[in-house]
């Protein structure tokens, strides 16, 4: 079992994690176009994907998940509430794809992928984040809730490794230059997850099995790779190289599990 990134943070989101002859896409925040440029740097062609799952219906992450299942042919399976939201959006959904309807308290089977939605507090209609697990590893993905919950800690605990929202620095957050609404919005229990508030989680959390750990979703205007590692890092009480930080324009590298 094996996952990377095509990118993250507020311009566009795509993780593809493989296990046997499985290969799925978790979220589109990107132009099939550049999608399928993004795979090819990864060492993938469009045929080695099988489907794509869906967090939620912000266009960072779903703007590029049903142009790109048309494209490809491709089914998608995601909550009745972000198929809701996605009908609404300025993308639209082509009913002529394969559309799989998924219950946000139930695992699904894709192939040799086992995932495992739970729910999370964010500003979306039905937000769902995943555990992707091939029966003997689990990766654990969190990166757009606005706080903390015990069925989001029960869920990623005991992980092999985990992809996690380090979104703001509250310090940069505050003093920036965002209009305060907007500060609100993303501080707000529905927004995002500060680099504290993520170590805080971390260090809630069965890591054990751990031997990844993603810093993901960083703001650019306010954080820094250097402050999300240092928090992640003083959770685990490791050094901040052992944290890896996914970035806007290259995600990060095929990670393994084996």
């Amino acid at each position: 079992m094996r996952f990377t990134s095509l990118g993250s943070g507020s311009e566009g989101n795509a993780l593809v994690v493989e296990a046997g002859r499985t290969c799925l896409m978790l979220d589109c925040g990107f132009p099939a176009k550049e999608a399928v440029l993004r795979l090819a740097r990864a060492g993938l062609t469009p045929s080695d994907l099988s489907g794509l799952i869906v967090t939620h219906e912000h266009g960072d992450h779903g703007d590029g998940v049903f142009p790109l299942a048309r494209r490809l042919g491709l089914p998608v399976w995601l909550t009745h509430g972000t198929l809701a939201a996605l009908r609404e959006s300025a993308g639209g959904v082509d009913d002529e794809c394969s559309i799989e309807l998924i219950d946000s308290h139930r695992a699904f089977a894709v192939g040799d992928l086992m995932v495992q939605p739970f729910t999370v507090p964010h500003d979306a209609r039905e937000p769902v984040q995943f555990v992707l697990s091939d029966g003997a590893r689990r990766l654990g993905v969190l990166t757009d809730t606005g706080r903390s919950t015990t069925s989001i800690e029960s869920s990623l605990s005991g992980c092999d490794a985990l992809v996690l929202e380090c979104n703001y620095d509250s310090s940069m957050l505050e003093r920036g230059p965002y209009p305060q609404a907007l500060k609100a919005r993303i501080a707000s229990r529905l927004g995002h997850l500060d680099n504290d508030c993520s170590a805080a989680l971390l260090g809630r959390l069965d890591c054990s099995r751990l031997k990844h750990v993603i810093a993901a979703h960083l703001s650019t205007t306010n954080n820094t790779p250097e402050r999300a590692r240092s928090a992640l890092a003083g959770a685990l009480g490791c050094g901040p190289e052992w944290i890896t930080v996914a970035t806007q324009n290259e995600g990060f590298g095929w990670r393994d599990l084996d």
